[in-house]
């Protein structure tokens, strides 16, 4: 099997299942643990957007020109609360309208311990998964994303909002009380909150009073020690399959984020 990868897709079931998208096919991966599994990078390197082929991936892989005008590439991706929509300077106003301008949930998780994160409405569970939440709530469903942002820059005060990896790949993090966390967390920023209905309007913020999701992945044994595969550095990432979290393979040899080589071609080959 050969093609451009793109990050695992994933299904929430009593164990998540995921697939390994290889160009136009898919390989199921939960079979695959305990058995070995080779990945071959070509070198080939070729644009998500614009399917151009590059020398160097950007923005988890574009081509140069399209990480300079495409609005999914702008930095207000990664800092939603910065969003210039408003001011009439975003890249792609349609995709703005798509993606942005949509709801999007402020959560709490349980990844390498508590954290705060924002989606859109139509990511969960699916960016809990890629974090390797082992627990995970949404708290505020809110109308934009740039609001959701500046909700989180408000709870990122209290709680870490970004995900020790490394902890995260040595095991499931200890059980929390994600809804005593909320009940603790939500009246340190009730001024925040009130400040923000009143800017952005009655509507902007909805409290929500949801269950807890619980996560397992299919794992067999964690790794004690966390070493990386990197493409860009050796061509070949191969060994038996222990495992998969977020969106990182675990092997008896190292672990890869799949997601970071995006647009890279391989040959997947297994037993």
């Amino acid at each position: 099997m050969q093609g451009t990868l793109r990050k695992m897709t994933s299904s929430l079931s009593d164990v998540v299942n995921y697939a390994l998208p290889v160009g136009e096919q898919e390989l199921s991966l939960n079979p695959l643990i305990g058995k070995h599994l080779r990945l071959t990078f070509t070198g080939n390197i070729y644009c998500d957007a614009c399917g151009k082929k590059t020398k160097k991936s950007y923005s988890q892989g574009h081509c140069f020109p399209c990480m300079k005008k495409l609005a999914r590439c702008d930095m207000c991706i990664m800092k939603p609360e910065t969003c210039h929509y408003a001011k009439g300077t975003c890249r792609e106003p349609e995709w703005g309208d798509n993606n942005c301008m949509v709801p999007h949930y402020v959560y709490l998780s349980n990844t390498s311990g508590l954290k705060v994160g924002i989606t859109r409405h139509t990511q969960l569970p699916t960016r809990w998964i890629d974090q390797g939440a082992t627990q995970a709530l949404p708290i505020l469903k809110v109308k934009t994303r740039q609001l959701s942002g500046l909700v989180e820059i408000a709870l990122a005060e209290l709680v870490a909002d970004k995900t020790n990896w490394r902890a995260m790949l040595k095991g499931s993090a200890t059980p929390l009380d994600l809804k005593h966390e909320a009940n603790s967390l939500m009246p340190q920023i009730e001024t925040r909150l009130a400040q923000l209905i009143e800017e952005f309007g009655n509507d902007a913020i909805e409290r929500l009073d949801e269950s807890v999701v619980d996560i397992h992945y299919p794992v067999d044994n964690y790794p004690t020690k966390i070493s990386s595969h990197n493409f860009d550095k050796d061509p070949v990432v191969e060994g038996t399959l222990l495992g998969i979290k977020g969106q990182y393979l675990i092997f008896d040899t190292g672990v890869i984020n799949i997601r970071k080589f995006t647009s890279y071609e391989i040959m997947a080959e297994h037993e």
